[in-house]
């Protein structure tokens, strides 16, 4: 199976040594974005700014491969505090359509942020 990177300057730059996202077969594997404003660098200060954020970044990349938050089958939260979820969680279900991926929601020590999510999506190549 082929892997095809995916980068945009609409997201941040990967902070080390892996990909935006990978294209293997039908599926998008996007790595876990951080709430950063590509074209800025601000970072907002509270978790739902920090998650639509996060979100926009996502949707940044999958556009890429013509891939939507619709396509998305299953999403990775890791919050720095699980006292920020219910937050964290309105704001994910505003920007995710129904049906909503399957989920895991981790508390986890972040670097200087709040939220971090990764997805997978799928996206048949003929659609």
């Amino acid at each position: 199976m082929n892997k095809t990177e995916i980068r945009t300057e609409n997201a941040p730059s990967p902070a080390g040594p892996y990909s935006q996202g990978i294209v293997a077969g039908d599926y998008i594997f996007v790595a876990g974005q951080r709430p950063v404003d590509p074209k800025t660098g601000y970072i907002p200060e509270d978790i739902q700014g920090q998650t639509r954020q996060v979100i926009k970044n996502i949707e940044a990349i999958l556009a890429e491969h013509g891939a939507t938050l619709a396509d998305v089958v299953r999403a990775g939260a890791y919050l720095s505090d699980l006292a920020n979820f219910n937050a964290m969680n309105e704001v994910y279900c505003q920007m995710f359509p129904k049906p909503y991926p399957a989920r895991t929601c981790i508390g986890t020590s972040l670097r200087g942020i709040l939220v971090e999510i990764d997805v997978i999506a799928y996206k048949p190549q003929n659609k």
